[in-house]
C-alpha cells in the first residue's frame, strides 16, 4: 500500500538542504558540489563539500563540520581542491584552503586580512588568483581587541556616493583588488591597489602570463557606473592595459585557447539596464572592434530564474577546445539553458533546453562531458552529467528527494495567453493538493520583483505552501522582465505601473474565467518591484478581497538616494533628478503612494529592518497611510533581515513570515 503524501509546511524549510558550486573534474570522473542545511537549534547554516563519482555511485561528503566550505575548484591535475572555508575562526572572513582529493587533511593556504570573493588556478597549478578586499584597519583593530569589538563601531565616515550594499551592509573603505598565491609556499602577491578602482571577474591567460579583468577607471565610478572596461595585467605585476570599449556594463571576461580573442557579457550604451545583455566577443590586439554574437538571436544572457531555494550562479563564458564557439547560459520563457554559439555568430545550439533552470555548471578538461545543476519546478536542484557528442544524460542524486517525494504538492498548469495589446504572455497555475474542479478555491496572484528577471521553471517553496493551504497560485511574467526579447523587457523603461499593471489585470482575467475560482475571494502579494505592483493595485482597484505588501517602493521622490542603488533609480523612469527641472510630476505620478487613498483592500505590511535595496520607510509610508485612511492593516518586521529575506533570510523568520502571509489571507479569504 502506497504511503500517503503529506503538504508542505513552512517548517520544511529545515529540511531542505541548498545545491550551489556544481563543478566536473578534470578527468570526467567526479563532481564536487557544495551543500547547505540549517541548523534549527542555532539557527546557523552550515555548508560542506560533497563528492559524487560521474559513473553513477554514491555521493559522498568530503569536508565535515560545521562550519562554512564553499567555492570548491579542481586544480588542473585534479589531484586538490582549493575552497573556501571559516572553519577556524568566527570573526574573519572566510580563508582558502587546500585538499588533497586523495582525502588528506585541509590546511589553510594562506591567512588574509580581508574579504576573497574568486579562486582560479593558473593553468600550471602552481599560483591562484583570488580577489581580495583588505578590512579596514579600525575593522582588524576590534578583532585583535575584544573592548574594542564589544564597543562596535563608534561612527562610519564616507566621502563616495555609494557606501552600502544590500545583503553585506555598511561598506568597508578598501576596495576590491587581484592577488596571487603560491599553492606551494603559500606567499602572497598584491598586483593591483588604488583607493577608488575595483577589479572584478579577473581570469587568466591560457600560457598564465597574462590576467584579464573588468575595472571602472573614471574619476569617479560612482558617477559613471556604466564606464567599464576590460584590462591586462601581466601576472608578474605591472600597469594593466585598458582595452578600449563601447560604454556600458562588462562581466566575465574570458581569453580564447590561443589568447588572441576575449569573450565577456556586455550591454552597449549608459543607463540601458532594459537591454539585454550579450555575449561580446573582441581581439586581444584591438584589431577588430567587438561583436555581440547574440544580437541577432534578441536573447538575454544570464542564469537565472526566480526561486527561494538557491541563488543561479553567473559563470563566465566558456570557449570550446578548438577556440571555434562558446558555452553560456540564457533565459528563455521561464527556462534557463546553456548554449553554444558559433564564432562568427552563425550556429547557435542548445546544450541543455527548455523544461527547467540550469544553476551552475562545469566541463571537464576534454570537453566530453558537462556536469550541472538542474532545478524543475518541482525540485529545487540535482547533479546531471551529459555526454555531449551523444547527449546521453546521467542523474547523480537525489537531494532533498526524501522530504519532497513524500509530499504532495498539487498540480501545476503552464498557460499562454493574450495581453491587453494583442501581446503573448505566459503563466502557470499551481492547484491545491486534491484538487476538486467541481469546487469554487480562493486564489493568490504572486508578482515577482525586479522587474528585469522572471518567474518559471524552478522551485518556488512559498507557491506550494500556499497551495498546500487551499489557494490556487498563480504566475506570470508581464512586460517588462526577461526571457522573452528586449522589447518585452523595455516595455516599462520610463513608466511603471502602466502595461505591465495592464498585463497583471489581463491574466487576473483569464484566472476570474475558470470556473473553480471565487472571484469574491481573490488575494494579491509580491516583494519588491512585485511590493511597488501590490500597492499601484489596491490604489488601481478592489477586485482583490486581501493584499500582502512585501519589501515594497512606493514612493519614488522619497527613495531617490536612500537605496543602496542611490541615484540609479532615477534612470528607470528616463529622468534627471527629482529635484532637477520638472522631473519632480514623473517621479510622483509613478509612486503608489500617490494613489492610496483610494485604496480599500486589507493590506498587511512587510518589510525588513536592514533592508537596504529599498529603505523601510517605502513600508511606513504605505502603514501610515492605510491606518489613516483606517482601511484594515498590520505592520510585521523583520530585525537584522536585508531585502532578500524571503530566499536568504534566518529560517525562523522566513517561517514567520510566511506564517504572517497565510495567516492574513486566511483572514480574508476563507
Amino acid at each position: 500500500m502506497a504511503e500517503k503524501k503529506h503538504l508542505i509546511t513552512a517548517e520544511d524549510l529545515y529540511r531542505l538542504q541548498v545545491l550551489s558550486d556544481v563543478r566536473l573534474a578534470p578527468d570526467s570522473q567526479h563532481v564536487i558540489y557544495t551543500l547547505q542545511r540549517v541548523d534549527r537549534k542555532s539557527e546557523k547554516k552550515y555548508s560542506n563539500l560533497w563528492v559524487v563519482p560521474t559513473n553513477g555511485g554514491s555521493p559522498q561528503q568530503f569536508t565535515q563540520g560545521d562550519q562554512r566550505d564553499l567555492l570548491p575548484r579542481w586544480s588542473p591535475d585534479g589531484k586538490q581542491i582549493v575552497f573556501l572555508s571559516n572553519r577556524n575562526s568566527n570573526t574573519k572572513p572566510p580563508q582558502v584552503y587546500l585538499i588533497p582529493f586523495d582525502r588528506g587533511e585541509a590546511r589553510p593556504l594562506a591567512d588574509l586580512d580581508g574579504e576573497i570573493s574568486s579562486l582560479d588556478w593558473s593553468p600550471d597549478g602552481r599560483k591562484l588568483l583570488c580577489r581580495i578586499r583588505k578590512l579596514d584597519p579600525d575593522a582588524i583593530e576590534r578583532q585583535k581587541d575584544q573592548e574594542k569589538k564589544e564597543l562596535g563601531v563608534i561612527a562610519r565616515h564616507y566621502n563616495r556616493l555609494f557606501y552600502k550594499l544590500d545583503e553585506y551592509g555598511y561598506l568597508p573603505h578598501e576596495r576590491w583588488h587581484l592577488w596571487l598565491v603560491d599553492t606551494r609556499t603559500a606567499r602572497t602577491k598584491q598586483l593591483t591597489d588604488h583607493p577608488i578602482w575595483d577589479e572584478r571577474d579577473p581570469a587568466w591567460s591560457p600560457d598564465g602570463k597574462s590576467i584579464v579583468f573588468v575595472s571602472n577607471h573614471s574619476d569617479d565610478p560612482d558617477q559613471n557606473p556604466d564606464a567599464d572596461d576590460l584590462f591586462i595585467i601581466p601576472a608578474t605585476g605591472g600597469e594593466p592595459v585598458r582595452i578600449e570599449l563601447p560604454l556600458g556594463e562588462k562581466s566575465k571576461p574570458a581569453f580564447s585557447p590561443d589568447g588572441k580573442w576575449i569573450a565577456y557579457y556586455a550591454q552597449k550604451g549608459e543607463a540601458n539596464w532594459y537591454q539585454n545583455l550579450g555575449l561580446w566577443v573582441i581581439p586581444v590586439d584591438g584589431s577588430k572592434v567587438a561583436k555581440n554574437l547574440t544580437a541577432r538571436y534578441d536573447l538575454h544572457v544570464s542564469p537565472n530564474v526566480i526561486n527561494d531555494l538557491g541563488t543561479p550562479e553567473a559563470i563566465r563564458p566558456i570557449w570550446s577546445n578548438d577556440g571555434k564557439s562558446i558555452y553560456f547560459p540564457a533565459v528563455y520563457h521561464g527556462s534557463s539553458l546553456l548554449k553554444n554559439i558559433s564564432l562568427d555568430g552563425k550556429i547557435l545550439q542548445d546544450v541543455i533546453g527548455e523544461g527547467g533552470a540550469i544553476l551552475s555548471y562545469g566541463f571537464d578538461k576534454a570537453q566530453n562531458k558537462v556536469a550541472y545543476h538542474y532545478g524543475r519546478m518541482d525540485d529545487p536542484g540535482q547533479v546531471y552529467v551529459r555526454e555531449l557528442a551523444s547527449g546521453t544524460t546521467r542523474h547523480l542524486t537525489r537531494l532533498n528527494r526524501d522530504v519532497l517525494d513524500k509530499l504532495d504538492l498539487g498540480k501545476i498548469e503552464e498557460v499562454r495567453f493574450k495581453g491587453p495589446d494583442g501581446n503573448d504572455l505566459q503563466g502557470w497555475i499551481i492547484k491545491p493538493p486534491g484538487f476538486n474542479a467541481r469546487r469554487k478555491y480562493p486564489s493568490i496572484l504572486e508578482i515577482h520583483g525586479g522587474p528585469l528577471t522572471q518567474y518559471g521553471k524552478l522551485f518556488m517553496h512559498e507557491f506550494y505552501y500556499l497551495a498546500a493551504n487551499g489557494y490556487v497560485v498563480y504566475f506570470s511574467n508581464p512586460r517588462g522582465g526577461r526571457g522573452y526579447g528586449e522589447k518585452h523587457a523595455k516595455a516599462i523603461w520610463g513608466g511603471w505601473g502602466g502595461v505591465d499593471y495592464a498585463d497583471l489585470m489581463a491574466w487576473t482575467d483569464y484566472i476570474s474565467a475558470l470556473p473553480y475560482i471565487d472571484t469574491k475571494r481573490m488575494g494579491v502579494t509580491g516583494g519588491s518591484y512585485g511590493g511597488y505592483m501590490t500597492v499601484w493595485i489596491i490604489g488601481h482597484t478592489d477586485r482583490f478581497k486581501a493584499a500582502v505588501s512585501q519589501r515594497c517602493v512606493s514612493n519614488l521622490i522619497s527613495m531617490w538616494g536612500s537605496s543602496d542603488f542611490n541615484w540609479i533609480f532615477q534612470q528607470e523612469l528616463e529622468v534627471g533628478a527629482p529635484f532637477e527641472g520638472g522631473n519632480l510630476k514623473k517621479f510622483w505620478d509613478h509612486s503608489p503612494i500617490k494613489y492610496i487613498a483610494n485604496a480599500r483592500t486589507p493590506t498587511l505590511v512587510i518589510h525588513s529592518e536592514n533592508d537596504h535595496r529599498c529603505p523601510i520607510e517605502q513600508s511606513e509610508q504605505v502603514f501610515v497611510a492605510l491606518k489613516r485612511l483606517k482601511v484594515d492593516t498590520e505592520f510585521v518586521r523583520f530585525p537584522a533581515e536585508f531585502h532578500g529575506l524571503s530566499r536568504t533570510g534566518r529560517t525562523d523568520r522566513r517561517v514567520a513570515r510566511l506564517n504572517h502571509i497565510l495567516r492574513w489571507f486566511d483572514r480574508y479569504l476563507k
